[in-house]
């Protein structure tokens, strides 16, 4: 497969988008975004007053210098001079594609059933699972395989002309799009998991997720953020990151729904243990209490099971810890570092779920690796962006998130000279303090 680079026309980079991250000082900050918790089957409301869009000037991104900036009235993050899509059929599929599956995605809501103040999404542990065997495969390959490594890469165009920051900073993101049957039965797609890694000059790396429900209006349309991409193109997505962050984006990684399947079908299966019985329809995971080998549609149902678990976000997170365990084990093992040909396929299987930027290479594949392994480490820092009003109303839109920029841009500042202390941050966090 040689290597793809697709243009996205959404963009103008003379004339690039501007935004304006919200800030409410009159709501509940540290309440939990409705998309954030767990078995919640969201009450549709309709807001009377769709008046809270006040603008407030745009930024660019920060340097080192913490800025000072006041409080405002609520705002919604806006986008402008943008070029939307030129697929009628997409547009009219933004709303039901990243609104109205929200709406069934989420069902059973219970208010006692929130036990996790940092809910794992359900791309992460996917997402580390997959860079790390790429990392091992491209070291076992040998340095000969840049090239060919590099030719297997599929790029897009994501980046924008804002000037460097502090640090380097990846945002990594989670799309549905998906192929075949599946394609046939969801229309549109979202970009459901939106985290930005950040690796400092000097200091400790971290990984910060931005609810996909955050509010955003694109010249007067507004939309959550997990529609921006599909909306205006992929530029806008990453300015809008920017906007929030304070900070470019330096690499950008697009992880399919299938990755995880895909790579434990690459390495023939794996082994996993779990002293349950289940037949959880949410999942479609069917499981006999025991240890069983497993393929990848399998092991992509055990990391994402979790109605018919007691432990509920507690036990989907010690799962996908487990799967994380046999795929990093059977990538490992000598058998397979020394089948050239089977770890040529794994690495084909991986690149071609992942669509990265048109700058990155085996080089920036591996820093990433190292980033995301150091900000899940126990030195790392983890947790959420922080928000003013995390159940903002919007008529045809539902429950949105508000964003606090000024929190947030003291935030990334601290992340990006690496002056922030290890943990947990965000308003989840506060919580269990």
């Amino acid at each position: 497969m040689n290597s793809q680079l697709h243009k996205d026309d959404g963009y103008d980079d003379e004339n690039p988008p501007i935004f304006t991250p919200s800030h409410n000082a009159n709501s509940a900050p540290y309440a939990v975004p409705p998309s954030f918790t767990p078995n919640r089957a969201k009450q549709v409301r309709q807001s009377n007053n769709n008046t809270n869009a006040n603008q407030a000037p745009s930024f660019a991104p920060a340097s080192h210098r913490i800025r000072n900036i006041k409080s405002s009235e609520p705002k919604i993050i806006k986008v402008a001079n943008y070029a939307p899509s030129n697929n009628p059929t997409q547009l009219n599929q933004v709303n039901n594609a990243s609104y109205l599956r929200n709406q069934s995605s989420d069902a059973g809501f219970n208010s006692n059933s929130f036990k996790s103040p940092l809910r794992p999404h359900r791309f992460l542990h996917a997402f580390f699972a997959l860079v790390a065997v790429l990392a091992i495969v491209c070291v076992a390959i040998g340095a000969y395989s840049w090239n060919w490594v590099d030719s297997h890469i599929n790029r897009t165009q994501w980046l924008t002309n804002t000037p460097s920051t502090q640090g380097t900073a990846w945002l990594i993101l989670g799309s549905d799009q998906r192929e075949g049957a599946e394609a046939k039965e969801i229309t549109g797609f979202r970009t459901d998991t939106i985290l930005v890694l950040t690796k400092p000059n000097n200091g400790n790396s971290s990984l910060i997720s931005i609810p996909r429900d955050s509010l955003v209006s694109l010249n007067g349309k507004q939309m959550k953020i997990n529609a921006v991409a599909q909306y205006a193109g992929n530029k806008a997505l990453t300015s809008t990151i920017e906007t929030i962050t304070g900070h470019r984006i330096d690499h950008v990684a697009e992880i399919r729904f299938d990755g995880l399947t895909n790579v434990v079908n690459a390495l023939d299966g794996i082994d996993l243990c779990y002293n349950r019985t289940v037949s959880d329809r949410f999942s479609g995971l069917n499981w006999t209490a025991g240890c069983h080998h497993v393929d990848g549609a399998t092991a992509l149902a055990f990391s994402r099971m979790r109605y018919a678990d007691p432990q509920s976000d507690f036990g989907r997170a010690a799962r996908q810890r487990m799967v994380i365990a046999a795929i990093m084990k059977k990538a490992l093992d000598h058998k397979t570092l020394t089948n050239f040909g089977k770890a040529k396929k794994i690495a084909e299987t991986g690149l071609a779920s992942v669509l990265l930027d048109e700058k990155s290479n085996p080089a920036t594949l591996w820093q990433m690796a190292q980033a995301f392994k150091d900000a899940t480490g126990p030195k790392g820092v983890t947790g959420t962006v922080y928000w003013t009003n995390p159940d903002y109303r919007v008529q045809g839109i539902g429950s949105s998130v508000l964003l606090d920029d000024v929190k947030n841009t003291e935030l990334f500042n601290e992340l990006a000279s690496g002056a922030h202390k290890p943990g947990a941050v965000g308003p989840l966090a506060e919580l269990t303090k």
